[in-house]
Formats: structure tokens, sequence, C-alpha cells
């Protein structure tokens, strides 16, 4: 089978692709600004990609268009279709289905689901949860929406006769002809709904209409299946308490797992029983809440709560969360810069608690930590969460915003924080606030969910080159 994929950069696009690849179809997509590292790891599985949205894909004559939810029926000031392939496409009545709705059909159909869902952590978490089945010999297939350090790649059918797949389940809509849910297609056994928040401003009037979606979830679940929730969260109790008919498994505290000790180590009990231990170089609360629910949703396939806890002491994270991208050399010192996907204002607190809390674990009180973030998300750029950015940005030192793009003023947001918080319109003038301002011993940590202009190699360049 010929498909042909629009929006193919995007990571969850592009893990379609690669599974669709793997299973021996042939593969071709588009994008507006090809774009690495996904670009890279189509081109190195022999995707052909094509620059932007052009109606003469059509002469493709693929056996299929998969949509991706990128596309719409926009036009532009002078009138034209913002996607043309898409127009051509539905005037010539060719086949064409959205990702997860491919997805479901010719990947998930038969196997074991386990879905990660959560406004947070659900990369982390479907990354976890895909190494502990993997070193427990379950070979699993996966979907992340980023890239595993410990597997190299973002998705893949799972080897031999592997009959589980754990997949990254986004609330985000599935296409422009289709707005439920991404995870409704995916028709878990195993569901994790790590935790819920407002977030989508674009398409989400309220956090109880996400709620909703996440109850549409809940309904897939079979009675066989088990629904592993974070039992401190009251919009997740809201959800349950619409409906559940699965095996509840609830995690953190009032759940039945739990966590006792240091958040880099630590006990795993289940109904107070120890029943194994987590010892790794993850840091915050954030992760062993994470650590949690991986553990509980592996139990429902056959891997023991101790031989999960043991296969997370080697699991080494995802690139982009709180990736060490350099150290830039200074007299009497370095200077330490990381790339975070943080881009909600609760995963910005997040993670710079967890810094904090690792540098003062490690006896380092003294360091500082600078914050470096733009707001990029759809939500974040509508201006909807601007009041909680001075609350996200409390464990920095310092903190800089990248306002360019912005319809609200980032000035005035950050207005409470007096001068530990400064804004530049580009780029170029960010690197030079935060260089004037960095010290021997800092800790700057990038924080966007795109490219961020390449910021971090050039801080690393401009750090290197200033004493």
């Amino acid at each position: 089978m010929h498909i042909h994929i629009l929006g193919i950069c995007g990571t969850f696009m592009g893990g379609v692709a690669a599974l669709a690849r793997e299973a021996g179809h042939r593969v071709t997509g588009c994008d507006a600004g090809v774009y690495p590292p996904m670009s890279d790891q189509l081109r190195a599985l022999g995707i052909d990609l094509i620059e932007g949205f052009g109606a003469d894909q059509l002469a493709l004559k693929p056996d299929v268009f998969v949509v991706g939810n990128v596309v719409s029926r926009a036009r532009l000031a002078d009138g034209t279709p913002k996607f043309p392939l898409m127009e051509a496409i539905l005037d010539a009545g060719a086949s064409y289905t959205s990702g997860p709705q491919w997805l479901a059909e010719q990947v998930l159909q038969g196997r074991h689901v386990l879905a990660v869902a959560g406004t947070h952590g659900k990369t982390t978490t479907t990354s976890m949860l895909a190494w502990i089945l993997e070193r427990a010999g379950l070979a699993p297939g996966f979907l992340v929406g980023g890239v595993p350090l410990d597997f190299g790649v973002s998705a893949r059918l799972g080897r031999g006769t592997s009959s589980t797949f754990v997949i990254e389940a986004d609330e985000y809509d599935t296409a422009f002809f289709d707005k439920r849910s991404k995870f409704v297609h995916y028709r878990p056994r195993t569901a994790i709904l790590n935790n819920l928040e407002f977030d989508h401003a674009d398409i989400f009037d309220d956090l109880g209409a996400i709620e909703r979606q996440f109850h549409h979830l809940v309904r897939t679940v079979p009675g066989t299946g088990r629904v592993v929730v974070n039992a401190t969260e009251e919009s997740l109790q809201r959800v349950l308490a619409q409906g559940c008919w699965s095996e509840l498994a609830r995690f953190g505290a009032g759940g039945e797992w739990q966590a006792q000790g240091s958040h880099d180590a630590f006990d795993v009990l289940r109904q107070g029983e120890r029943v194994g231990r987590v010892e790794w170089a993850l840091s915050g609360l954030h992760n062993q809440m994470n650590a949690l629910a991986a553990i509980a949703a592996a139990e429902h396939v056959g891997v023991s709560p101790a031989a999960a806890a043991d296969a997370l002491g080697s699991f080494r994270n995802v690139r982009r969360r709180m990736e060490l991208r350099g150290t830039a050399n200074r007299r009497q010192g370095t200077v330490t810069v990381y790339d975070d996907f943080a881009h909600h204002p609760t995963a910005i607190r997040t993670t710079l608690d967890g810094l904090r809390q690792k540098l003062d674990a490690e006896g380092r009180k003294s360091d500082r930590i600078l914050a470096v973030f733009e707001p990029r998300s759809n939500t974040m750029k509508l201006g909807t969460m601007t009041a909680q950015l001075p609350w996200s940005l409390e464990a920095a030192d310092l903190s800089f915003c990248h306002s360019g793009g912005l319809d609200w003023d980032a000035c005035a947001a950050l207005a409470p924080m007096g001068d530990r918080a400064q804004v530049a319109g580009n780029i170029e003038a960010l690197v030079e606030q935060v260089v004037a301002a960095a010290r021997t011993g800092d800790h700057i940590v990038c924080m966007s969910n795109g490219g961020f202009g390449g910021i971090h190699e050039k801080l690393l360049s401009a750090l290197n080159a200033t004493e």
C-alpha cells in the first residue's frame, strides 16, 4: 500500500509514518518547513518528504491520504486555500483518513493497547512503560511523542509476536473532519489517566469539555481492562464519577499505589506493602508519580512491580526532557544549559521545582536557575494562562521570556516578578540578556515546545566566547 501523509513532520504523524514504513508500506509525505528532528528520522527510514501542501501531489495517486490535524479548510487573505492539496483530495473524491484512524485499523487492531493520557507527563510515562515492558522481554510496539533515549526512535511495531503496544494518548482533536480526541480511536485495555488540567484553549472551551473527552476514553476500556488513575486529581475523580466499568488502580496519596522515600530513591508500596524499589537519575515528584503509573500499568500485562521498579533504574528519559545540551567553560567553573519541552505553566513550575530540589539535595543550594522560555503553544499564544506565569517561575532566580509573535503584553504579565524577569522580542536579544546575566555555576533551562530558534547552541557559543 502507498500512503501519503499530510503533516508528516509532527511527532505523532512522523511516528505513524515510521510504523507504516516498518510494516512494509510505501510512505511519502509533506509538510510546511520540513524540519528536524522528525525530518532526519524519516529520511533515515527512506521516506520521501515534499515541502508544502501543493495540489500537484494528487498526481502521486497513493492508495490513501493520511491527514494530520495541522490541515484545515482555512483560506489565506487573498482567498486561496491554505492547504490546496486537501482541496484537491476533496474535489477528486480521493480516499483519505486521519492518522489516529489509520493507526487504529492498521496497527492497533487485535493488540493489547496500553494508552497514556494526561495534560502533563505523557511522553515520559509512555517511554517509562515501554522500557519496563522491553526489559521484561515483551518487546512492545510503541508510539511516543518524542524520542526515548533507550530506544533512539519514536515508534516501532514491536518485535516477534509481541501483542502489546504502548501509545501516548493525546486529547487534542483528530482532524478537521473528526473533532474527537485522538485517544478515542485507540481502544486501550490498559489506560493511564496521569493528570488533567485546562489546556488546548484553541479547541476546548473549559476544563469540563476536556473531562468529557477523558470520559469518552474511559468508556472504551473493557470490563477486563484496567484504568490507572492519579488519586490526587479532583478533575479525574469527576471523570470517574461519570461512570467506570473497568478495574481501577489509583496511585499517589489516597491510592493503593504509593511511593515512600526521596524522588530519586523510593520504595513502591501497594496497599502499604513494599513491592519494589526505584533508584534512578531522574528528579521531581512528577517523575515519581509517572513511575507509579507505569508500574501499575505494567502489572496489568504480567510484569511484577519489583521487575518494573528495577527496570526504571536504567531508564534514561526522553530527548528534550531536562536534556543536557552542554556546558560552557568559565574561568572558575561552568554554566550548564538544558533543553526541556515544558510549555504549560504547571509543566514549567514542575520542571523548575524538580531541578531546584535536585540541586538542594546535592548540597548546591547556592547554584542559580535561569529560566528561558517562549509561550509557543496555541493555549499560551492566546494569553489564556498569562496570570499563572509568575507562579510557574517561582523556583527560578531569573527568568527570560521570548515575546516574539505574541498578541499579549509579556512585560505586563511578568511585572509581578520585578527585576527577576526580562523580556525580548527576538532570539538574538534574548541571548544577549541571558549571557549578560549568567555567572559561574548557573543552570540555564530553555523551555519550549518548538525548536526555540536554536537558542541552546547560540547560548553555549556566546557563553564560551565571554567571561
